[in-house]
């Protein structure tokens, strides 16, 4: 049965939303990344998954190098995007997937259908993943794949932090967790 360790990238230079659509790591994300890459060590030779965007590929840099590899970039992981004409994407963010504390939670049933379909998108690139792997993605993706691993129509299950390892199994259809990554320690979600 293989495993899946879902990579939430390290520390951006920016948040999602702002004016940099596609933003680098920070300097302690880069130091993230090293941290993240040798913990992943004692799992073996993983395959390497990657959301095309820049703080992905970055943080999934640090492992690539380590095992002398390059990541397969898989668009099904990336970021969710907000819908043409949404100029405030933190506030439409906040409203599809409130993660805040005492925040009224969201169901995917109550979603636009576009996002569920993004959902499903995600979750049938991690059930096609053949062997161990190391995914490198992002809170609101990983949130997506883990809910249905939980069988939870909640949007927000948990809140990964920048550079957190979940670790998900999976026999080809059904995703099961195992542990759950370090949750973050403030309210930003870069």
């Amino acid at each position: 049965m293989p495993r899946l360790f879902l990579i939430r990238h390290a520390e951006p230079a920016a948040s999602w939303g702002g004016a940099d659509i596609d933003p680098g790591l920070t300097e302690k994300g880069h130091w993230q990344a090293q941290e993240t890459a040798r913990a992943l060590l004692e799992f073996g030779d993983l395959a390497l998954v990657s959301s095309p965007m820049l703080r992905c590929r970055q943080t999934a840099a640090a492992y690539a190098a380590l095992r002398g590899r390059e990541a397969v970039i898989e668009q099904r992981v990336s970021e969710v995007v907000a819908p043409a004409g949404v100029m405030d994407r933190p506030a439409w963010l906040r409203a599809n997937f409130p993660w805040d504390d005492g925040a009224p939670r969201r169901g995917w049933s109550d979603v636009d259908p576009v996002l569920r379909a993004w959902r499903d998108a995600a979750i049938g690139a991690m059930r096609e993943i053949p062997r161990d792997a190391a995914v490198y993605s992002h809170f609101i993706a990983i949130n997506a794949i883990v809910s249905a691993a939980m069988e939870s129509d909640e949007t927000i299950v948990f809140r990964p932090g920048h550079a957190s390892i979940t670790e998900l199994a999976h026999d080809g259809g059904k995703l099961s967790v195992v542990r759950l990554g370090a949750d973050m320690t403030s309210s930003d979600v870069r």
